[in-house]
């Protein structure tokens, strides 16, 4: 199995940036495909981010297009989700996930594996 460990969450203003990470403490080679998911209190969870790392393919959430960015350092097992311009309504849960199989990259039916989540605020 792969685990996950998030790392990079934190208290930010509106218009801050956050770089969240998701580090896999165990061997990750086929493991393809990673995501970042949120949750916000009431609400459902929320496909932000996935990367096929396999062919370079990243979709985001329109939500966030344009100002989320995802990418993986293979060499360091760790994928990051660069978040520019924050907005209170990117207030959330943030978790991570990664799988083996092909699927909808904003889907949580994609991935196998999760982080236990690091929390995103943004105020105002």
């Amino acid at each position: 199995q792969v685990q996950l460990v998030e790392s990079g969450g934190g208290s930010v203003q509106a218009g801050g940036s956050l770089r969240l990470s998701c580090r896999a403490s165990k061997y990750t080679y086929s493991t393809n495909y990673m995501g970042w998911f949120r949750q916000a209190p009431g609400k459902e969870r929320e496909g932000v981010a996935g990367f096929y790392t396999g062919g370079g393919i990243t979709y985001y959430a329109d939500s966030v297009k344009g100002r989320f960015t995802i990418s993986r350092d293979n060499a360091e097992n760790t994928v990051y989700l660069q978040m520019n311009r924050l907005k209170p309504e990117d207030t959330a849960m943030y978790y991570c996930g990664a799988g083996r199989y092909s699927g909808d990259l904003l889907s949580p039916y994609t991935y196998e594996y999760w982080g236990q989540g690091t929390q995103v605020t943004v105020s105002s």
